[in-house]
């Protein structure tokens, strides 16, 4: 009588990973850093946002119509962070946290077996840990010690161009800290400046050659000087004498700051992927250079929509397997910008004119 042999299961392993890190390196500190730059360079914040706005939604599609609209319905109405509803409001609050931590984590919430709505977590209270070279765990923290989460599968993290053999993105702020000191450093000196040279202060000389008790005469002339300079209305000054009035600093020639404030904002902007003229710079540029920007732009947003998708199809999948219907899903991203939808339709007119005009010729 033949055994069958018991079929041996090995575990899986990656001969080139060495040591990695089992915590998450970007500390506190530097998320700190990150948000400060968002408050202090405006130009930074916005370009997040028009990011976050630029990426779009997307629809999805499923082999049978009722379980698509099914689909369809739950993304619009499922309730985020308890104060929204929709997928959208979920990925654009993931989304913004991906660009400017490196890392975005969030969670698929369950009550009575079905989801009951999506959280964005704060990456404050939870660490990212490197379990094995091909799984990454996510521990939340309390009380100064890292529990892992008790259901992973119902996590939902990204990580933005991450190194090789490691899960830990890097934001899109990297590398900005020096530019924007620099930048940030520009401005407070102009607006130094301004309140130096701008808020004109006078210096007033006499001269008290011949003239005895000049202690008392400076006295009278200052109490004068006072009375016309802060008196309601206009007023006359009268001094007897050799008397000067200068402008302090009308002589200072300002520094211009034109050309270092843009060499700044250029390093600022190659680093976000965002034209110029979507930042309200009216920087000088052709028809065709924006055309270009706008097609680099494109590019940009469908590497992000990449980095985006898994998330999605995990939240759509583990719905449809709750619900017991197939699992089969698929994400269509809409049009990026109305400028591609025109020229398509363009194209497409311009294709059925020619159509027209050799049916035309033929007949």
């Amino acid at each position: 009588m033949g055994f069958l042999k018991k079929e041996k299961r090995t575990a899986v392993s990656v001969q080139t990973q060495g040591g990695y890190p089992p915590v998450l390196p970007v500390t506190a500190g530097e998320r700190a850093l990150y948000r400060a730059l968002r408050e202090q360079v405006p130009i930074i914040d916005a370009a997040i946002y028009k990011l976050v706005r630029l990426v779009g939604g997307f629809e999805v599609y499923c082999p049978e119509k009722h379980t698509e609209n099914a689909l369809r319905g739950f993304l619009k109405t499922v309730p985020v962070n308890g104060c929204n509803m929709g997928i959208d409001n979920f990925l654009s609050a993931y989304f913004e946290q991906l660009l400017t931590y490196g890392n975005a984590i969030g969670e698929i919430v369950l009550a009575n077996g079905e989801i009951r709505a999506l959280y964005n977590a704060s990456l404050e209270d939870l660490e990212i840990r490197l379990i094995s070279p091909l799984e990454t765990g996510v521990f939340v923290v309390r009380d100064g010690r890292a529990e892992p989460c008790r259901y992973p599968e119902l996590i939902l993290t990204s990580a933005l161009n991450p190194m090789p053999g490691s899960a830990v993105g890097s934001s899109i702020l990297k590398g900005l800290p020096f530019v924007s000191e620099v930048l940030l450093k520009i401005y407070r000196t102009v607006g130094i400046n301004w309140e130096r040279m701008g808020n004109v202060r006078f210096a007033v000389t006499c001269k008290n050659e011949g003239y005895m008790n000049a202690g008392d005469r400076a006295g009278q002339l200052a109490k004068e000087w006072s009375r016309a300079m802060h008196g309601p209305g206009v007023s006359d000054f009268v001094a007897v004498g050799d008397v000067q009035i200068k402008a302090i600093g009308a002589d200072g020639q300002q520094m211009d700051s034109e050309v270092p404030v843009r060499q700044m904002l250029e390093q600022i902007v190659a680093k976000m992927g965002i034209p110029p003229f979507l930042l309200g710079l009216s920087w000088s540029s052709t028809e065709r250079m924006s055309s270009q920007q706008a097609d680099m732009l494109t590019s940009e947003l469908t590497a992000y929509r990449r980095i985006l998708e898994p998330a999605v199809l995990k939240i759509c999948k583990t719905w449809l397997r709750l619900n017991g219907l197939d699992d089969t899903v698929e994400i269509d991203w809409n049009e990026i910008t109305m400028q591609d939808e025109v020229d398509h339709a363009n194209a497409a007119y311009l294709m059925a004119k020619t159509e027209q005009l050799l049916k035309e010729g033929e007949a």
